[in-house]
């Protein structure tokens, strides 16, 4: 059995299938809880296979070779971010002075906030420009981090983290804020928990999950413009 799991183990196919079929067991145990939030898909199968890495002793170089086309697959669902823009431009023209308005405040929000609290906390420079990008989308993220030197590999880990305490947090959060503009919470939700924060915000409601998309994608072309700007502020 060790000889069938180490021949096993090196094709790329099987760290493929255990991401896909992590996910899905993922997906399931989400369902079957009534969707709570707390109980997020993307969490539960970063568990798993967190658990399965360290069960069989798999490296993470040994992983990734397998599941570096769902990595891939991260750029084309990037630019798939204009669909939902498109669809509700008419939404984005009515609406343009608030969108504005909370797409600057969120943005330098969530920059601000992590930098200053890094930076109050002693960390270094290079875990300090790390944060600075953890609100936007993986592949908008990983750009930034390594123009403006820091290390791409903390900034997907930060990328991660941010959008499942988003997509766990954000509904009770909004509930406990009487917040009951559908747009209002999806764009939120788009700005501070990106990709994981907007499959959250589709779950709940499709206008919110379309303000997400917007919310998501205009964060990611604001904060790529003053990410080093905010930086240079603690460094």
């Amino acid at each position: 059995m060790i000889e069938i799991w180490s021949y096993l183990a090196e094709g790329p196919l099987l760290w493929l299938t255990a991401t896909l079929i992590a996910y899905l067991a993922g997906d399931w145990m989400f369902r079957a809880s009534g969707r709570k939030p707390w109980m997020n898909p993307v969490l539960l199968a970063v568990l798993l296979l967190a658990g399965l890495l360290t069960v069989t002793g798999t490296n993470y170089e040994t992983y990734f070779e397998g599941a570096q086309f769902v990595h891939f697959m991260l750029g084309p669902a990037t630019i798939a971010l204009a669909v939902p823009l498109y669809g509700n431009l008419h939404h984005v023209k009515r609406l343009a002075l608030p969108i504005l308005a909370a797409l600057v405040a969120g943005s330098l929000t969530a920059m601000l906030s992590a930098v200053g609290i890094g930076w109050a906390l002693g960390l270094r420079a290079e875990t300090l420009l790390s944060l600075a990008p953890k609100s936007t989308t993986a592949p908008v993220a990983l750009g930034i981090s390594e123009q403006i030197g820091g290390s791409p590999t903390l900034t997907a880990v930060l990328v991660i983290l941010t959008g499942i305490i988003g997509a766990i947090t954000v509904t009770p959060l909004l509930n406990a804020m009487k917040i009951t503009d559908w747009r209002a919470r999806g764009f939120a939700t788009g700005v501070a928990a990106h990709g994981i924060g907007t499959a959250r915000a589709f779950q709940v409601n499709e206008t919110a999950g379309a303000f997400a998309g917007i919310g998501m994608g205009l964060n990611a072309l604001l904060t790529a413009l003053i990410a080093p700007y905010v930086a240079r502020l603690f460094l």
